[in-house]
């Protein structure tokens, strides 16, 4: 999820391939705690123009194209999907919920079929009715190289989706494994068991596509709407949206989204000091807007902890993240567990949280796992050193190591400044191990430079700055892609940067993956994220916290763990 903003699970993946989604874990919602209270007063109710100013445009629009987590923001108000997020604040937000379908699924008794029926009277925007197999073809068409950009996960998961082309190329056969025994039943057979399908199934790609529709990589121009709007207009790829009520929405069958502005009107390509100028001055039409991409920065955050009146203004999210040193134990000396468990000692998180902004910004980490309960929290530490870091134990697994005379590394870091990869965050550390006896020499790389560096197994270096994000707010696609030795990938973009292929890990991963009560999985990752950690193969940072601003007469903000940003589809404007 997410890099600056937010990407998601596939993370580091997402990032490195520019899908950026947003933003995890304690008190959520607008400063003061309750999240409704931000912004103006009174009960929210119809009607109005909300306007969203945000500074990446929303380049793809397709279902199929789009890498969201929960169904996204923008992308929710015209898409709906088999299941969706709870739109409640804090951690109730967290639980996955019905969309289109009745319930979040019934599994089979391994958890290797799901099965959905579909609720009553669904409608796409020109009143045709939706149908199960208009959300196969929605989902096979995703399979489709000009339609790249989704989650990976339905091709490992479904049968036959690691060969599947989709639509365009397979002569009408279809993808065996989703059947559709009529037009309200729609049935996924999976390679293995997979306890969380009901999370994946809030993927853009579970929207209907009619078919009839469909004009391939155009068909973002004009999409067809299931949700409360519809788009009526598209310029510049994006950088201008606006949309407007579906007449064929029924709230009945959408308890989710309360769709209370008549118009959402979303520009983008802004700079992100003016969107929160503009937010803050809440002049004209900007009373009435918000952003769903642009944090308020340390400066901006001082001066708005200063006013009362803006600061009611401020909602406060969490969003599952961890900034994190990833080490290459195939590089010399981090093939050295003691070298990495000495960094690990030396690392002194205030000065780290200090070079992102101070700790309104930022929580200090010793779990990869982000601190909320759905993903399986579980505290410890193995290398316990205070907020400041113990520098003497560092030296004593140095010298154990054969370095007593300390040793010379490089840490490879982004040159995007103020990020949480960037210089300050690398100069912090180098200025904590210097008191270990460690000299670190700082290697920064451009933008897509450093994600391509950081990705590849082949050039990945010893010692370097990392994030990763949740594609759902759950330990499995959290642990999985960044430490199952099944998914360390030679020839593209890989995640599993400490080369960790532990069996019992990988073992573990598979049967926490076969449940289905998603309660009983929780304390599993967490005890997981516990084993895993003491192996030193990454060094826990900090978990981000996002603060942002919206319009003085901006009612009803809700703000969920699932995105740790302010949804949409709550606003009110009147």
């Amino acid at each position: 999820m997410r890099h600056t903003s937010i990407s998601s699970g596939y993370a580091a993946r997402a990032a490195a391939i520019a899908v950026v989604l947003a933003v995890g874990a304690v008190a959520c919602g607008p400063e003061g705690g309750d999240a409704k209270s931000a912004g103006a007063s009174g009960t929210p109710r119809k009607g109005g123009t909300l306007s969203v100013l945000n500074n990446e445009a929303q380049t793809d629009f397709d279902p199929a194209r789009l890498y969201t987590s929960g169904g996204g923001n923008v992308p929710s108000l015209v898409f709906r999907t088999l299941t969706t997020r709870n739109r409640e604040n804090g951690a109730e937000g967290t639980k996955v919920v019905p969309d289109l379908a009745t319930d979040t699924g019934k599994p089979n008794a391994d958890a290797t079929v799901w099965t959905y029926t579909l609720k009553d009277g669904l409608k796409y925007e020109d009143g045709s009715p939706i149908t199960t197999a208009d959300i196969k073809y929605g989902i096979e068409r995703s399979f489709a190289a000009e339609l790249s950009g989704g989650a990976p996960y339905l091709r490992d998961w479904l049968v036959g989706g690691a060969k599947y082309e989709g639509p365009y190329k397979d002569g009408g056969k279809g993808l065996d494994s989703i059947g559709t025994p009529d037009a309200k039943t729609i049935v996924f057979h999976l390679n293995k068991p997979e306890g969380e399908f009901p999370f994946l199934a809030t993927q853009t790609q579970f929207a209907p596509v009619p078919k009839a529709k469909d004009d391939g990589t155009k068909y973002e121009e004009h999409p067809v709407s299931s949700g409360p709007y519809k788009v009526v207009k598209n310029e510049n790829d994006g950088e201008h949206l606006v949309l407007e009520r579906n007449p064929n929405w029924s709230a009945a069958s959408d308890t989710e989204r309360k769709a209370y502005p008549d118009h959402i009107d979303v520009r983008s390509g802004l700079d992100q000091a003016v969107i929160n100028q503009r937010l803050s001055a809440s002049q004209g039409p900007d009373a009435a807007a918000v952003t769903t991409d642009t944090n308020l920065g340390p400066a901006e955050l001082a001066k708005v902890t200063g006013d009362k009146q803006l600061a009611a203004r401020v909602g406060t999210g969490h969003f599952g993240y961890t900034n994190y040193i990833a080490f290459n134990p195939n590089v010399k000396p981090f093939d050295n567990p003691k070298v990495r468990q000495a960094i690990a000692y030396a690392v002194d998180r205030t000065s780290v949280v200090n070079a992102v902004g101070g700790s309104s910004l930022a929580e200090p980490a010793t779990t990869f796992l982000p601190n909320q309960k759905a993903f399986g929290y579980t505290p410890y530490d193995p290398f316990p050193a205070g907020a400041s870091g113990n520098a003497d134990k560092a030296r004593e697994l140095l010298k154990e190591a054969g370095y007593a005379d300390g040793l010379t590394v490089t840490l490879t870091h982004s040159n995007a400044k103020g990020g949480p990869k960037g210089p300050e965050v690398a100069t912090a550390l180098q200025d904590a191990l210097k008191k270990a006896g460690i000299t670190v020499k700082l290697q920064g790389l451009e933008g897509n430079d450093y994600n391509d560096t950081v990705a590849s197994a082949k050039k990945e270096p010893g010692f370097f700055l990392r994030g990763w994000g949740a594609d759902w707010p759950s330990g499995g696609p959290f642990l999985a892609p960044v430490f199952d030795g099944r998914q360390i990938v030679q020839d593209g973009a890989n995640f599993n940067t400490g080369f960790l292929n532990d069996a019992s890990v990988n073992s573990e991963i598979d049967e926490i993956n076969k449940l289905t009560d998603l309660t009983a999985a929780a304390p599993r990752w967490g005890a997981l994220d516990k084993k895993i950690g003491e192996q030193a193969v990454v060094v826990p940072l900090f978990h981000p916290v996002y603060k942002r601003l919206v319009g003085k007469d901006v009612k009803n903000v809700v703000i969920s763990d699932w995105t740790g940003v302010l949804d949409v589809s709550q606003v009110a404007v009147k």
